[in-house]
């Protein structure tokens, strides 16, 4: 009796130490919080798929960008529009050496990744490329524009609440540090007060004016103001824009756009402590590392609410070169977008 006590003592003792010992997993299941996201491109007719991509499936890449790696690409592509039809087959062709699976279709690429990158140079296909994404609920980062009008922004903005799916959009140059450190304060400059952001402008008659290539500076404005704005003017010659903006509280926000002239990007700073320029563009880089933390954790690093005031923006500035020069209120436009927007989704059958 006393012998079976001792070994049911002895086995009860060896069986705690066994549970105390720390259990090594096998290398599946520890590395299960490290999973490779696969990422699809939707229109490989940009220089930003290859750029991109270089940078995602760096074998070096650190952090969140080793996390996510491009593994299937639609090429897409526009007839009309020479930027997109010129283009298309040399980065496709591009993007196929470097070991990306080129698909025939957009759902054909959704079965093969997690999340998508809609890189589609025409702003005007975005939101008929986005609708399956959204359906199958795949985060998306959708490069500039995010769409070719108003309107078509709003409805992406309402598909991908509808589907309750991830989804930002942003030009490069909000996440280089020299600007995206002043947003609304800087320890330099102070609170920011007004701010004078330019860059190149060139008109894609298939686009409105800025909506082509303006809507970098403008973001630019937007990143160091933040949002708020109520009403925009423009003044329109061949060679420029200056388009002006009103802040709710009172501050002026000026983007000049240029079409002659040293076309470069950057902006000027006012603040309560001093004035100064902002700093340089950092390239493609820092925005795909926020794209990549975005997959990862699902959260926009953009609202887009001040998205679609940049949009907004744009197309007030739009209607106010219509109108010689006048004064157009944000609210007047985003108005008459949300309208347009409810037509656009009933003919998807998304309303």
């Amino acid at each position: 009796m006393n012998v079976c006590r001792t070994i049911v003592f002895a086995l009860a003792g060896l069986f705690a130490l066994v549970v105390s010992l720390p259990v090594e997993l096998p290398a599946q299941e520890t590395n299960q919080a490290e999973k490779v996201l696969r990422a699809g491109i939707i229109g490989l007719d940009t220089s930003h798929v290859v750029a991109f991509t270089q940078v995602l499936n760096d074998r070096g890449a650190k952090g969140p960008l080793a996390r996510v790696q491009v593994v299937a690409g639609y090429p897409g592509g526009s007839p009309d529009l020479p930027a997109s039809r010129d283009r298309v087959d040399k980065f496709t062709e591009t993007l196929r050496g470097m070991g990306v699976e080129i698909v025939p279709s957009i759902p054909e690429l959704l079965r093969r990744v997690d999340v998508v990158l809609l890189e589609s140079v025409d702003g005007r296909v975005h939101l008929k490329q986005a609708v399956p994404v959204f359906r199958a609920r795949k985060p998306v980062f959708i490069d500039k524009p995010l769409a070719a009008s108003l309107a078509e922004a709003v409805a992406i903005a309402r598909l991908a609440q509808k589907y309750n799916v991830p989804c930002f959009s942003s030009s490069s140059l909000r996440f280089s540090p020299g600007i995206l450190g002043f947003r609304m304060q800087n320890d330099q400059v102070g609170q920011v007060v007004g701010c004078v952001a330019y860059g190149p402008c060139p008109i894609e008659p298939t686009h409105p004016d800025l909506f082509w290539y303006g809507v970098h500076g403008v973001e630019t404005l937007f990143t160091i103001m933040g949002p708020g704005c109520v009403e925009v003017t423009r003044v329109y010659t061949p060679k420029a824009d200056v388009v002006v903006g009103r802040w709710r509280d009172g501050r002026l926000g000026t983007f000049r756009g240029i079409r002659h002239g040293r076309r470069s990007y950057g902006a000027f700073v006012f603040g309560t402590k001093q004035n100064m320029p902002a700093g340089s563009y950092a390239g493609y880089k820092p925005l795909v590392e926020e794209i990549a933390r975005f997959f990862l954790t699902g959260k926009a690093p953009v609202a887009m609410d001040e998205t679609l005031e940049i949009f907004a923006f744009m197309q007030a500035a739009q209607l106010s070169r219509q109108r010689g020069g006048q004064p157009v209120k944000i609210e007047e436009v985003m108005q008459q977008a949300q309208r347009e927007a409810d037509r656009l989704l009933e003919q998807l059958g998304e309303k």
